[in-house]
């Protein structure tokens, strides 16, 4: 997700009969707002100094623009969950925590909208009486997995673990195994690519990866292997051979269609 450097806050709202403006606006409305704005902004993980965002406020109802947010990663993450009602359990906490108190506010209260967007509004999200935004309770299931990656730590004095950074650059959580069997099969694979066979708990919405196990490092072969390839190749070859014009035979088995 592509950093970004402003996002803008807005509530609307009746008061005696009146539309919510700058210029109109009740002291309580305005001080629960702009504390709810700053608790979205900084979330648990406070990547993000409150004290260097600047807030300019707009017309069109109550409206806070925050600027100097580029370096707020977390932020545009759960901005960009938050496209799904299913995903308050998969967003900070306290990000979490304003929604549903923004939707129990409109949900008794009709004239009640809250709507957050950036700039080209491809990130944003409302809250209004009919939204029902909530948090899916985690369904976690066992597994079984071949993980491939960069061993960049290996062992421990009370508990052997490997340490795995994947491919795309993910760190995953320690992958626990015994003194001996690394004794074992651990050497000259510190810093090396290597392929794992784990097992885990792997969380249904999420992907994640939970109490990982090493069952065994299976063998690899990172490097091209022009002899595989050739063989490979002549395989295919000879499977194609009886196939007069292979176009024609795909666009049978689709139906006729290119």
């Amino acid at each position: 997700m592509n950093p970004i450097n402003q996002l803008r806050f807005a509530v609307s709202d009746r008061i005696d009969d009146g539309e919510v403006t700058p210029s109109h606006v009740s002291l309580a409305l305005l001080g629960e707002f702009q504390k709810d704005v700053a608790e979205f902004l900084k979330g648990s993980n406070r990547d993000i100094d409150i004290a260097k965002i600047l807030i300019s406020i707009e017309e069109g109802s109550l409206a806070l623009v925050a600027t100097g947010l580029l370096s707020a990663i977390t932020l545009w993450s759960d901005l960009d969950q938050l496209k799904s009602s299913d995903s308050l359990n998969l967003i900070d906490s306290k990000r979490a925590n304003v929604v549903e108190r923004w939707q129990s506010l409109a949900q008794k209260n009709p004239h009640r909208r809250y709507s957050v967007a950036n700039k080209s509004a491809n990130l944003s999200f409302v809250i209004d009486a009919t939204s029902n935004f909530r948090r899916v309770e985690d369904v976690w299931v066992h597994v079984e997995k071949y993980l491939h990656g960069i061993v960049f730590d290996m062992g421990g004095n009370t508990k052997a673990n490997v340490h795995l950074k994947l491919e795309n650059g993910a760190i995953l959580p320690p992958i626990t195994s015994t003194q001996d069997y690394l004794e074992k099969n651990g050497q000259d694979r510190l810093y090396r690519t290597a392929l794992l066979h784990v097992t885990a708990e792997e969380n249904l919405h999420t992907g994640e990866l939970r109490n990982l196990n090493l069952l065994t490092f299976e063998a690899h072969q990172p490097s091209y292997d022009d002899d595989e390839f050739n063989l490979m190749v002549e395989r295919g070859t000879q499977a194609w051979a009886n196939v007069p014009n292979s176009t024609e035979w795909l666009e049978t088995i689709r139906g006729g269609q290119a």
